[in-house]
């Protein structure tokens, strides 16, 4: 892998194909490498939203999730291989429900806004779907390990809590709460007068 990574400009994808990790070329359009890309492009925008201030735990889980992310993506590259365990799995369902646990319940759908940091996490959260509907594509024509699947979805979930979590961490000044979206039809039964009144 060293002397791979010593030549960045290899040419050898210049025919529209790249190398998988069991030495195998497909085209660049393949499922598998449109998954990967996507595991890719989640792992990068997490990197983007590291740079922000960020709460020292939330930093560590999301450093955390890079390294996973990672793992997830060279388990893609090497068809029937295994790098991605359950317990990756299960410390984002755990994260989930400690996060979670201090946010105040949901009676409306929000946006995805509010602090920058914030809004990078709801960014993230897309391209985690994006990453997931990518997975399952690939999973329809070939066998893919479960893991992978299930991280990603529990990861987007963790990103919209993350993003809930970060709204009102106020780092920057500017927290305090989700922005809501202005529902047309909330906001008349808000207007009409309580008819038991």
């Amino acid at each position: 892998m060293a002397n791979r990574l010593t030549q960045i400009a290899t040419r050898t994808g210049d025919d529209g194909t790249t190398g998988l990790g069991d030495g195998q070329r497909v085209p660049k359009s393949h499922l598998r490498i449109a998954a990967m890309g996507d595991v890719d492009e989640l792992n990068s925008q997490l990197g983007v939203l590291l740079a922000e201030p960020l709460p020292d735990d939330v930093r560590e889980l999301l450093v955390t999730v890079q390294h996973e992310l990672f793992n997830l993506g060279g388990e893609l590259c090497i068809p029937g291989y295994e790098l991605l365990k359950a317990d990756a799995v299960l410390r984002l369902d755990e994260a989930l429900a400690h996060y979670n646990a201090a946010l105040p319940r949901l009676a409306e759908f929000i946006l995805p806004a509010g602090t920058r940091s914030a809004a990078l996490a709801h960014v993230a959260r897309t391209v985690a779907r994006r990453a997931e509907r990518a997975v399952v594509a690939l999973s329809a024509l070939e066998a893919v390990n479960a893991a992978p699947r299930q991280y990603l979805n529990r990861l987007s979930d963790l990103m919209f809590v993350l993003a809930r979590v970060l709204n009102r961490a106020n780092l920057d000044g500017l927290g305090g709460d989700d922005v809501y979206w202005r529902s047309e039809r909330l906001q008349r039964q808000a207007d009409e007068p309580d008819a038991a009144a």
